[in-house]
Parts: structure tokens; sequence; C-alpha cells
């Protein structure tokens, strides 16, 4: 599967290169061609047509719900968090998903991970909870694939770092469907 993807990619960007010429030249800003090259090195090109503007997490279910103007639009089950999944993440390193509301505020298609969605974590009163003792809150706290240039199986169990973890066509889907600004709920 992963050969035919890439056969497909290779394919687009073939047939990209080849683009016929425009009938008036214009000067496109290097800060433009910047931009661009970034996004066609991202292996998601467009959205969908149907954007979310609600994510659910579910940690007891283990469950993440994208929805569209209050119905859903997709469901993913099964998804894994941090060593400790139970209980709202309070410290750096004590390896548990945060719940509360926060927002997809960063994407990353370079990481470490296949493809990953930042969410807002932590905000001001995370931040507050753990200076109240003299630790760091952490942070860089992300939904994302398997780890980059594994081709296993999906990794078993809660193996994150207090992430949430899910396939990865399914992070490729959700790349798509979730833009920036997006609100996440995480419920215990």
């Amino acid at each position: 599967m992963q050969r035919l993807l890439v056969l497909f990619v290779s394919f687009l960007v073939a047939a990209c290169a080849a683009t016929p010429e425009p009938a008036a030249k214009t000067a496109v800003p290097a800060e433009t061609q910047r931009v661009a090259a970034r996004t066609i090195a991202s292996p998601v090109v467009q959205p969908l047509p149907l954007a979310a503007d609600y994510l659910i997490v579910d940690k007891s279910e283990r469950l993440l719900v994208v929805y569209r103007k209050g119905k859903p639009l997709r469901a993913y089950r099964g998804i894994q968090f941090g060593d400790a999944p139970r209980g709202h993440k309070r410290f750096e390193g004590d390896e548990r998903t945060p719940e509360g509301i926060y927002s997809i505020d960063r994407r990353n298609p370079q990481s470490s991970f296949h493809l990953s969605l930042g969410i807002s974590y932590p905000n001001a009163r995370d931040r507050a909870y753990a200076a109240q003792y003299g630790r760091s809150a952490g942070g860089d706290i992300f939904i994302h694939g398997q780890p980059t240039g594994y081709a296993g199986p999906p990794l078993k169990g809660d193996w994150t770092d207090g992430c949430i973890a899910l396939t990865n066509a399914e992070i490729e889907e959700l790349w798509r469907i979730v833009p920036n600004g997006t609100p996440i709920e995480i419920r215990p």
C-alpha cells in the first residue's frame, strides 16, 4: 500500500512539473514560492470540501468524533494515548493526555510521527496549576500517526508521551478535514 501511495504521489509531482506555459508572465514573490514548496512537500495537498468545526475525544471510549455544524462527520475508534491515560495532564513528563477544551493550533508535516496536528495545551490555567508546584505543565501535545519510518501494523497499547495517536490513514484524513483553529474537547 505504501509503494502504491509513493507511486501515486510521484505521478502527481511529475504531472505538476509539466505545466503549460502561462499566457502572460507574472513575477511571484520569493516568499510565496517558499510557502508553495512547503505545501507540495506535504503528502496531503487539498482539504476535503467538508471541513470539521469541532472535535470530541472521549478517552474512556477511545473515540475521536469529528463534527460539522453539530453533526458527526467521522469517527475514529481505538485511539491511543500516553502511557498513563487516566486523568488530566498536570506536569511535563506525567505521560497523561490533557482533558478540557483546547484548539488545533498548528500542523507539522515533518514531525517524528506521520503528520501531526498540534493541540493548544497548555492553556493559562494549566500553566498556573503547574507553577504553583514549581513545575512545568509540559507541551507539544499532538494528534498524530505512527512513528515516521515505521512500516509495521499500528503500535499496540498506549505508547505516546501524552499525545493522541491514530493510524497513518486516519491522520491523513483528519489532516485534510481539520483546519487550524478547530476546537477540540477532550473528555475523561
